[in-house]
């Protein structure tokens, strides 16, 4: 059995029919079923002093991803071995690739824009990024989703694959029990400062070889690509995370694009330094390049998985 062809089967199957809305109506779809987990811990767990808190969500995190991988690792002893095995594993990690739906969201986007309906570019932006999009004029959307496309490639799609590729489906799922963790409780709220702390630090060190990755595919696969390195060198260690300014950087060097800076959230204002900062801003054009780029991206992810894959079979 090949982890890597399955996870490039994964992502082909994802990257052409996304997760039916079929099949969502009838059995949900994994991230829901951790985010109730996820909701119940946090429900059940989350109070008393900030060392409490803390320690139980150490707790809630060592339990969670700890149990999806135990219980992965015993379905996947069971698979076959050979090309069966391998197509099995494929489905059953399907539903933990996002290509198909981080594409149709930034195309969501997209097409108000060029109609020329910002509202309704607007509202779409607002599903796919945490910041008050109320104020946003056309450039400030076409950033917005240009940012949450770059950092959302490394998240949920070049991260679960390779995780996937290295440890099978115990990876890919154990994986995105973190990433989920991370995005329902890993923020410097009140409420989720001390409890969400293991969520989020394991994320960073999940993510940080995947968005590396991201960022490197992303420089090599452009029409820019000595630019790209150029401002991943400048820019990528000055975001606000340690593993999203290597994709959003170079993103923005290859479309030639400035990114990140100042933005608006529930809490207040940020003075994030830009990405690129001496670029133009980007425009509806720029956010159809980067779609382009993302999926080039997507191919050379598939073919380098299948080829790895293809050479462990044989």
């Amino acid at each position: 059995m090949s982890a890597a062809l399955a996870m490039a089967l994964a992502l082909g199957i994802d990257a052409c029919i996304g997760w039916p809305d079929a099949l969502y109506a009838r059995i949900g779809h994994p991230v829901t079923w951790a985010g109730r987990a996820i909701g119940w811990a946090d429900r059940t767990f989350n109070h008393g002093s900030e060392t409490r808190r803390r320690v139980a969500g150490i707790l809630t995190v060592a339990g969670l991803v700890g149990g999806v991988i135990l219980a992965t690792a015993l379905v996947q002893t069971a698979l076959p071995d050979g090309l069966v095995g391998t197509l099995i594993l494929a489905l059953l990690a399907w539903p933990l690739v996002a290509a198909w739906s981080m594409g149709e969201h930034v195309r969501a986007v997209l097409r108000p824009l060029q109609a020329g309906r910002t509202d309704d570019a607007r509202a779409a932006v607002a599903m796919i990024v945490g910041r008050d999009v109320t104020r946003l004029d056309d450039t400030g959307i076409s950033r917005a989703a240009l940012e949450s496309l770059a950092e959302n490639t490394s998240d949920g799609i070049t991260a679960p694959l390779f995780w996937g590729a290295l440890f099978g489906l115990p990876g890919i799922a154990g994986y995105k029990m973190v990433n989920t963790l991370d995005s329902m409780i890993g923020y410097r709220t009140e409420r989720h400062r001390a409890f969400g702390w293991a969520a989020a630090r394991l994320d960073d060190v999940v993510n940080w070889i995947p968005a590396r990755l991201t960022g490197a595919l992303f420089a090599l696969l452009s029409r820019h690509p000595r630019a790209a390195w150029e401002v991943i060198r400048a820019d990528a260690r000055h975001h606000r995370s340690p593993n999203a300014g290597w994709p959003e950087a170079a993103m923005a060097g290859a479309l030639q694009v400035r990114v990140s800076g100042p933005r608006l959230y529930d809490t207040g204002p940020t003075d994030d330094p830009y990405v690129n900062a001496s670029a133009p801003d980007p425009a509806p054009r720029d956010l159809a390049r980067g779609l382009a780029l993302y999926r080039r991206t997507l191919w050379a992810m598939g073919a380098g998985l299948a080829l790895i894959g293809g050479l462990a079979l044989a």
